[in-house]
């Protein structure tokens, strides 16, 4: 079977995967067709989880470095999965994860080993740049390292993260305007453990206010606000990660194409594609607040939907 890579950035506001599971359409139909790389942006949904059996769930910094050559993915089921949560989660927050862990191990036979508490404060900020991204700063970054160093040497083949965010995403998010304000400093978070450890991992953020509002918005973030807690979905993908390694299984030269939105052109996934001269999908109607479009991106082809490549391929 061929393998494929459907990629929509974090942070960017994405008008089709920027917002919960919004892309998952697309990916679950390409899925059937292709084993598929996907990033979590595409298939995350808060407590629903737009992922296949055929999909590679795949974290930012491991989605570069696989892309640079530097990584590779080994197919992986039934992940050993441990989760780490922010000191500064609320007692009653908490609780409500920690039955969440049990409903999810329940409902989906996940093997969670078990769940660890950081020494301090994460500390996370996020904000929205001039630039209309979304961007954050984290203040003790080492004691998710340390967190993720007492799950692995208890068995963890896998991370999911839970940090405290001091407020929700906002009115203009529901809307559907703009940027995911949360998600760029999500990408910090994951990015790091990532690296660190060379695992697969995911961020959720835990709220303050758990209620479940019952105003009607967008429907593209709307599995986000029928729920108090957005990590089901992070430990179903994670379940099914691919193990990160340095030779084996599946590598750059294994991908036939990639697909990505048509005006944020310049990440490290497509200029990596265009080195090796390998097929790049840029999709005209999935928007974000760049302006980089496929003028230096060699055998690139602009195609108007998602629809569109389906019937390409």
């Amino acid at each position: 079977m061929k393998t494929a890579a459907f990629i929509v950035p974090t942070g960017v506001g994405a008008s089709i995967g920027g917002f919960a599971g919004d892309a998952s359409r697309w990916a679950r139909k390409l899925a059937k067709k292709y084993r598929l790389i996907v990033n979590p942006n595409v298939v995350n949904a808060a407590c629903f989880s737009g992922i296949t059996e055929n999909m590679l769930y795949v974290e930012g910094y491991a989605l570069d470095e696989f892309f640079k050559g530097n990584l590779t993915l080994i197919p992986s089921e039934k992940n050993k999965i441990g989760v780490i949560f922010d000191k500064s989660i609320s007692k009653e927050v908490l609780n409500v994860h920690i039955n969440t862990i049990n409903a999810v191990q329940t409902v989906y036979d996940l093997d969670i080993i078990g769940y660890e508490i950081t020494d301090s404060a994460v500390g996370v900020e996020f904000f929205v740049d001039k630039s209309g991204a979304s961007m954050g700063n984290v203040r003790d970054l080492s004691t998710l390292k340390r967190a993720a160093q007492n799950l692995i040497s208890k068995g963890a083949e896998a991370v999911a993260i839970v940090c405290h965010f001091p407020e929700e995403q906002g009115e203009d998010y529901a809307n559907g305007i703009g940027v995911d304000p949360v998600g760029g400093v999500e990408a910090i978070i994951s990015h790091y453990i990532s690296k660190e450890f060379l695992i697969p991992c995911a961020h959720a953020p835990a709220f303050d206010d758990i209620s479940i509002t019952t105003d009607i918005v967008d429907k593209r973030c709307s599995a986000e606000y029928i729920t108090p807690t957005f990590l089901p979905c992070i430990l179903i993908g994670l379940n099914q990660a691919p193990k990160l390694a340095k030779a084996g299984g599946i590598s750059i030269n294994d991908i036939d194409f990639l697909i990505y939105p048509s005006n944020c052109l310049g990440g490290i996934p497509v200029l990596e594609m265009a080195k090796r001269n390998k097929k790049v999908f840029a999709v005209n109607e999935n928007k974000t607040v760049l302006n980089v479009t496929k003028g230096f991106v060699s055998n690139c082809e602009t195609v108007n939907t998602y629809e569109d490549i389906l019937k390409i391929l």
